[in-house]
Formats: C-alpha cells, structure tokens, sequence
C-alpha cells in the first residue's frame, strides 16, 4: 500500500483521498512545491481568494453548506497570520475546517527567517488541534488524523505547518482506511439511564420547550429528521440559536423563532417561563442566555451535548447527556415510544394558549413607509421572492444580520451561514463564495451592511475570475447600525465613529470589477430590482438604501433577563415607552 513520494504530492494524494474537491487559498514561497503539484492534476479545483482570511471564511461556508471539511492552503507568515480570523470563526461556531500553512524549511525555524512566524503558537487558541511536521515520513498520518479530528466529535478548525523542506524531501505515503486507529474517539451515544431520565420528565412537563443549536446541523441530516419527529410527535414548542436556524422547518407550527438578544418575543417568553428545558446542541452562548441568574429560573434543565466540555460550562443542568445529537433523538423516541408516546397534554395546551398571547403581540411589527425602504420591508420582500428558489443565504455582522434571522425563513438545515460566536464583519461575502462553489446552480444571496461587506470587498475578483454568481444585498443605511443602535440606547447619543462617511459608488465599484450594479431607494421599485438581481447570471452588487436610523427589534438590553425586552413602538399599544422602544 505505501508509495514514495514527495512530502508536497502527499498532501495533495491525500486531500483526493479524504473526497476534497475545492481547495481556497493564496501561494507564496514556503506552499510553492504543493502548488506545484495542484498544478500537475484535474481532481482538485484550487480558488484563488484575494486575502487569507477570505479564504478561511470562502472554506467555511463550503463546509456549512455541505457538510464536507473545508480546506484552506496558505503560506508562512503573513499567509498564516491572515487565516487567525477564519481559524477563531470556526472554532467558536464548531465548523470543520482544515487549513494547511507552509512554513520555514526546519534548520531555519526559530531563526526569524523571512515570513517565518510561530503559526502553531499563534493558532492553538483558535484550532481544535493543530500540528508541526518535521518529518515528511509523519506527514501522511497526520494529515489523515486532521481531516478525522476537524470532523469528529464537536466539528472545528485544524491546522498543518508544513516546513519547505519537508514538502521537498521524499517518504513513504500510506493512504488512510477504514481499520486506521486514531486516538482521538469522541463519545457518540448517550448515557440510556439519563436518556430514560430526561424522557420521564418529558411524560410530566407542564410548560416544556426544546432550545435547538448548532449541533443539530453538525450532526447531519438524520439529526434534523429526528428532531423534527420528536416535535410534532411531542407537540412541544420548539426554538433556535442562530446557528440553528434551519434545523426545524421555519413555516412549522411548532416553532417559536429564534431565542436571545434579538429573539423573538415568545421565543423568549416562553423560554423564561418553562418548566422543561431540552437543550440540543446549542452551548449556552451569552447572547441567549442573558442574566445568567435569571435565565429560565423555574425550570429543570436537559442538555445533550457531543462536548463534554460544554455541560455545566455555564449553566447547571439537571439532566447532562454526552453524545452524538442523531444518536440520543433516536434512543429518546425509541424509549419515549416504547413507554406508550406520553406526555402531559391538558397542561401542554394551556401552555400553547399562554404561548399564543405571546405571539399576539407581533413583536416583528414595524412602521412601513411609502418613501422610503425600511431594512425589514427588504427582507421580507426578499423572502417572498426567493422562498421558492433553491436558495442559500449568507450574512455578514450587524443589524441586517439579525433582521435577516427575523424575517428570512429557513425549511431545511445547511440553508443559513453567518457568524455567531465571534460575530465577524467580513465573512459573509467570502462564505458565500464557498456556498457556490459547492452549489453552482443554486442562488446564493449575502446580506450585508455596507460597512462589514467592505472589509472583504477585494473577494470580487474571485467571484469574477471562476464566474460565482453570488448576490451581494446590501443593506445601506450608511452607518454601524448596531453600534449607531447601542450608541443611541446605552451611551446616550454619542455617535462615536459610527458613520460612513467616504462610502463607494457601488454601482461603479460592480462594474469596475465588471459585475452588476443595482441601486434602489423607492419602496415601489424593490420587487422588480429584486427580481433583476435574481434573474441576471453572474455576480451582483444590490445597493439598498434604507431608513438610516432604524433600530433592530426585539432587543433584551444588557444584563436584563429574557422577559424584559425592549419592543419596536408598532408592536404592541399596552407597553410603556422608555429610550424610544417599548419595555415590556
């Protein structure tokens, strides 16, 4: 089975062997040999991105939108450092990712040689695991083991740093099987006798919610499956995380919306309220959980985790289950239906009457205007226009990030990419570049402020040179608008640098990177701009401008509890106003 080869053909025999068919990335000196040899074969399509982190972000939203690893090749130094970003990303938001760096021949390492930089210093608070590979003979294992540990367990960045020297020198490759041993072996089933716990306190619940996260996505399509029929089996309320947007079909009667800071109001209502709490592969993030002394203070608590090192990491949980998220649904309906499908159901209707009131108060109501484009009019123009479509969205960080979670539904999982934990300005333009490219025919939308879409603005000439025909819909408000929001509500007014001041024509930058431009302002003629950048085939830069000062809604201000939320004005005439919203 072994073959001799170089330490750069390695890489790329065994990038064919783990199914890579897309790699991002940018050369310099210390990845010349690998380019080399992507160079001599057909397999593997290499893109060129404008900037590393590009890259990384490029790598995510392939790996989100399939499921596959994402696969990142950089060179030393600066190369490396460029990816750090993407590398945070994520980790934070367990998206599997495995970027290869080149680095200093090794009889050079530690002398300050030109572009050489401690990349695995640098990185091991940003990867799951990462390596240095001094020995080419080392080399092929460890790739094998990378592409097992990013996709294994809670998904993450890894990262290889491959010396020059080593990518020159000949060893023996051994392509990986199906009998390889890797050390790492992350539990997958879940403890039965709390599993049998967490299904009796299901059969007694009187106000039971599931909070659904990122790890029913990552556990793959069977999750999704089994999460949706224990919810209409159970006919319990169900709500998501950001990151789990998707997981349970947005049109679904059960479903509550989105949970958190810019939750919805009976998400969040009923999350206060409940006495059951199923957590599912969600990780307690601070922007759902609020004032962790009074997040959801009269319930007992259940969490299925694949992390271990995720329970009790911020909240005590009752009931703590380790496990693969397809793996403990389906023991739980297995036991839930083999103990006669009970539940609590006299008290779970009354539950759903409360959660109805809720509902009642149409927290995503806002005041329209003929004169101009509100960004919540946009979107939900955008919805209707694309629902029908085989649409994925991306989104970059701010305002039209929340808004587009409000008002951009989602029926399926891997539909939605945008950056959650570390909230990246920046990412979606790459992302969605990655999205087609693994969905050429599908229509791949980022929604974007023009201040974050401006920070990887230079990724256009990839979306022109491989003829990506990705949407740029960018929400113009001409402003930071979340911090413009915060500066208003909390700093009283002080606009501190959060105006755009020297803004593009983004018509002319379309065209000068010879893409199209589309500019609207008038209400009336949103449908058939929409429908323009929809039906044109090739990328498109959609300038928006919208109400400058619109504030995003619902909003729990910091170090409130989940029932205390500040309201838009149109959402309910029973409030009492306070800071130019409604605190209910």
């Amino acid at each position: 089975m072994a073959r001799q080869m170089t330490g750069a053909r390695m890489v790329v025999q065994a990038l064919k062997d783990h199914g890579v068919d897309t790699v991002f990335g940018y050369p310099g000196g210390a990845v010349l040999p690998i380019y080399d040899e992507i160079f001599q074969q057909n397999d593997i399509q290499h893109i060129l991105v404008r900037h590393e982190q590009g890259a990384v972000h490029a790598a995510e939203g392939y790996a989100r939108s399939t499921g596959k690893p994402g696969v990142v090749l950089v060179t030393s130094g600066p190369g490396a450092t460029n990816a750090v970003t993407g590398l945070a990303d994520a980790l934070l938001d367990s998206i599997p990712i495995v970027v290869l760096t080149g680095q200093v021949p090794t009889f050079m390492i530690g002398s300050d040689a030109f572009q050489e930089a401690d990349t695995v210093g640098i990185t091991r608070p940003c990867t799951k695991h990462n390596w240095l590979v001094k020995d080419t003979d080392a080399l092929p294992a460890t790739l094998h083991e990378a592409f097992h540990v990013a996709t294994s367990g809670r998904p993450g960045p890894v990262l290889i740093d491959i010396p020059k020297d080593v990518q020159f020198a000949n060893g023996s490759y051994t392509p990986p099987t199906k009998a390889t041993q890797h050390r790492y072996q992350p539990q997958v089933k879940g403890d039965m006798e709390t599993i049998k716990e967490l299904v009796e306190a299901m059969e007694t619940a009187k106000k039971p919610i599931f909070y659904t996260g990122g790890g029913v996505i990552n556990s793959g399509p069977a999750a999704s499956q089994l999460l949706r029929e224990l919810v209409e089996a159970t006919g319990f309320p169900i709500t998501s995380t950001l990151m789990g947007l998707g997981a349970y079909p947005g049109s679904g009667d059960k479903w509550l919306g989105m949970l958190g800071m810019h939750g919805l109001y009976e998400a969040n209502m009923a999350m206060h309220g409940c006495d059951l709490m199923i957590n599912i592969g969600a990780r307690f993030d601070d922007r759902i959980t609020g004032r962790i002394d009074a997040f959801s203070p009269n319930s007992r608590k259940a969490h299925i985790d694949i992390d271990p090192s995720s329970i009790n990491k911020v909240i005590h949980v009752d009931i703590p289950i380790v496990g693969d998220v397809a793996h403990v649904l389906e023991d739980m309906l297995k036991v839930w239906k083999a103990r006669g499908r009970k539940t609590n159901s006299e008290a779970v209707a009354k539950w759903w009457k409360q959660i109805e009131e809720w509902r009642a108060v149409n927290c995503l109501t806002y005041k329209g205007s003929d004169s101009v484009i509100k960004p919540q009019y946009a979107l939900q123009r955008l919805q209707a226009l694309t629902k029908d479509h085989d649409r994925y969205i991306t989104t970059e960080v701010g305002q039209h990030q929340m808004w587009a979670a409000q008002y951009l539904h989602f029926e399926d999982p891997n539909r939605w990419m945008t950056s959650g934990g570390l909230g990246t300005m920046g990412y979606g333009f790459p992302a969605s570049i990655g999205v087609q490219m693994a969905h050429r025919d599908a229509l791949v939308i980022n929604v974007a402020g023009e201040a974050s879409w401006l920070m990887n603005m230079q990724e256009m000439g990839t979306a022109m040179q491989f003829n990506l025909p990705v949407k740029q819909f960018i929400l113009n408000n001409e402003r930071l608008g979340m911090v413009r929001q915060w500066q208003q509500l909390l700093h009283g007014e002080r606009y501190s640098q959060s105006w755009s001041e020297a803004l593009p024509d983004f018509v002319k930058l379309a065209e000068a990177f010879g893409a199209k431009g589309i500019i609207c302002k008038d209400p009336a003629d949103l449908d058939d701009a929409i429908m323009e950048m929809i039906n044109y085939d090739g990328p498109v830069i959609f300038d928006c401008l919208v109400e400058k000062h619109e504030n995003c809604f619902p909003m729990i201000p910091s170090g409130e509890p989940h029932n205390k939320m500040l309201l838009g004005d149109a959402s309910t005439k029973d409030a009492i106003k306070e800071g130019g919203a409604v605190l209910v």
